[in-house]
């Protein structure tokens, strides 16, 4: 869908060759939708139509252009006069977003059109490790003395402000050393003469350039920020991070562990880009591992063989019996990996977490196994013994699954592993081979088997 502005016209424009009108009309339109229809254009059209939009526009387009293959092919049709032209308008955390996504080649053509200065900044940048604040930071901040007057550090912000990724917050440094923070608002409601050091805010809440990306994004989700400095082991300022950057974070690690949990490999690719090979690779490797795993639930029906033919009336409910199971498992694996991402949830609140999922299996199992019961006796007919080593079955079942749910994704990240794995897919596994053994073991007390 394309409601901000028609598709259909604009591509009419550029089969027709009308660049003027459609230069008039890409001006008048936000830059991710500039971006979203470039996308839907050929090779040479995309570098016809980019060719057209201003020069401070166009930088913004590249950079929201999620397609770094359309992003690649745009550079390659671009002459080195025009790629300078877009990357000095680029910001630093841009360019280093667009250059890590690009073969060698064509980075080597990026960092040969830039100045000297900004190929030293994308250069340090890029050797922070991917995952860390250091990656993520832009080294394009506006920073105050905080010996200076209010006036002039307002005719500092409208020199330099202009090629800064936020003009709002203002950084205040000694020695880039971070002494505090002060907002526009706040110099803008203070007299020219006074000092920047008197109306600063000293609390200032910083992250390391080796922090973790995702514990960043955590921290703006939890103080509702709009950017975060960044400064090295010596406390000085290296850098700040945005809120756009952090959200982008977000959905990365969002979309990882939703992955995960559907025992599919992590990628970074959008959907359509990710060819079919590589996709069954990113699929297979956790299938072959659920298969086999689930080997042992045949194992455990073979050696159940004459129980079963004893009492065939068992292998009715097998299939409700574990699908119960690994429903419930799954239900607080899902939630435990959910609070432990938004960091509600920690390793030392090992007991707690089982105290209350306990006490909720217990509630849940009660419920499912008087309508169980009652389901067996009166919808398929067996007698009260059957139904009460089902409903018995399902009791212990329940408990024992959410047990497992809640605690394996706590110990998949007390020794390194990412909780997500230790979802659904997993979870069902094992309770589906716990949930049989249980069942056995009740049939064969009750029903003397």
């Amino acid at each position: 869908m394309h409601e901000n502005y028609d598709l259909d016209q604009l591509l009419e424009l550029v089969e027709q060759k009308k660049f003027r009108q459609l230069r008039e009309l890409l001006s008048e339109m936000n830059e991710v939708d500039v971006a979203e229809f470039l996308e839907e254009l050929e090779g040479e059209q995309q570098a016809v139509v980019f060719r057209l939009l201003p020069k401070n526009m166009a930088a913004e387009v590249f950079a929201y252009m999620e397609d770094s293959e359309d992003q690649e092919k745009l550079i390659g049709a671009l002459s080195d006069r025009e790629l300078r032209e877009v990357l000095n308008e680029l910001y630093l955390d841009d360019a280093v977003d667009i250059i890590e996504d690009m073969p060698a080649n064509v980075v080597s053509r990026i960092l040969r059109n830039t100045d000297a200065s900004t190929r030293s900044q994308i250069n340090q940048l890029l050797n922070y490790p991917k995952d860390s604040a250091g990656s993520l930071m832009t080294t394009e901040f506006v920073y105050l003395h905080p010996s200076s007057t209010v006036e002039e550090s307002f005719a500092r912000i409208r020199k330099v402000g202009l090629d800064k990724e936020t003009v709002y917050t203002c950084y205040v440094t000694d020695n880039r050393v971070l002494q505090g923070v002060v907002t526009v608002k706040r110099l803008l409601l203070s007299a020219y003469e006074t000092r920047i050091q008197d109306i600063m805010e000293t609390n200032v809440l910083s992250v390391t350039t080796h922090e973790d990306k995702e514990e960043v994004a955590q921290l703006f989700s939890k103080y509702d920020l709009t950017a975060l400095p960044v400064v090295d082991s010596e406390a000085r300022l290296v850098g700040i991070i945005t809120v756009d950057d952090a959200m982008d974070v977000m959905e990365e690690e969002a979309t990882e562990d939703i992955e995960k949990m559907a025992a599919i490999l992590p990628t970074d690719k959008p959907y359509f880009q990710t060819g079919v090979v590589e996709t069954w690779k990113h699929r297979i490797p956790w299938l072959l591992l659920l298969m086999i795993s689930a080997t042992f639930t045949g194992t455990i029906l073979g050696f159940f063989e004459e129980a079963l033919a004893a009492n065939a009336a068992l292998t009715l409910f097998i299939p409700m019996l574990m699908d119960t199971g690994g429903n419930s498992g799954g239900q607080a694996s899902v939630t435990i990996i959910r609070a432990m991402s938004l960091g509600d949830v920690e390793f030392s609140d090992w007991f707690r977490v089982i105290w209350k999922e306990f006490r909720v299996s217990v509630l849940c199992a009660v419920t499912l196994g008087v309508v169980v019961f009652a389901k067996v006796l009166v919808v398929d007919r067996k007698d009260t013994t059957v139904a009460s080593v089902v409903a018995l079955t399902i009791f212990f079942t329940l408990i024992i699954a959410k047990l497992i749910g809640c605690t394996l994704p706590m110990l998949a990240k007390r020794v390194g592993f990412d909780p997500a794995v230790m979802a659904s897919p997993f979870i069902t596994t094992v309770v589906d081979a716990l949930s049989l053994l249980v069942y056995f073991a009740i049939a064969t007390r009750i029903l003397g088997l």
